[in-house]
């Protein structure tokens, strides 16, 4: 098993990128999140950075477990084809996020359309990652 740092960095910016696109202000969902989440821009200057920090450090996380497992699948399959890569973001998307996810706004009593959002960015953020690790790899 070998991992590419060149795959794991260009993971983490495809990852920070996808998280801005889905949640800032300016992106896909971040009005419609925070409206659901009860979020005010006044609680996210008052957190300041710490929540990107945050953001930094799990997606880097996870930039380097989906390296390692795109890395073990590949050498268990001989050979590295992108759909296989894919498949590993969705099958960790599928088995450990989207389920984890779901337990736990089901017992928190978080808004349905709030746990599709965020599932449809985990699902988006594992395929997105696991793509550039499996171009760049």
């Amino acid at each position: 098993m070998s991992i590419s740092w060149v795959a794991v960095v260009a993971a983490i910016v495809v990852g920070m990128a996808i998280a801005w696109v889905w949640y800032s202000d300016w992106g896909l969902f971040g009005s419609v999140w925070r409206k659901l989440t009860g979020v005010t821009e006044e609680d996210s200057r008052r957190a300041g950075k710490r929540p990107f920090a945050v953001l930094l450090a799990s997606i880097l996380l996870t930039a380097l477990v989906l390296a390692a497992a795109c890395s073990v699948v590949s050498v268990s399959y001989g050979g590295a084809p992108l759909w296989l890569d894919l498949a590993v973001g969705f099958a960790a998307w599928l088995g450990l996020s989207l389920t984890t996810l779901a337990q736990h706004n089901a017992f928190e009593q978080k808004p349905a359309q709030l746990t599709v959002i965020n599932s449809a960015y985990q699902l988006t953020l594992f395929l997105g990652m696991a793509l550039a690790i499996g171009l760049v790899r």
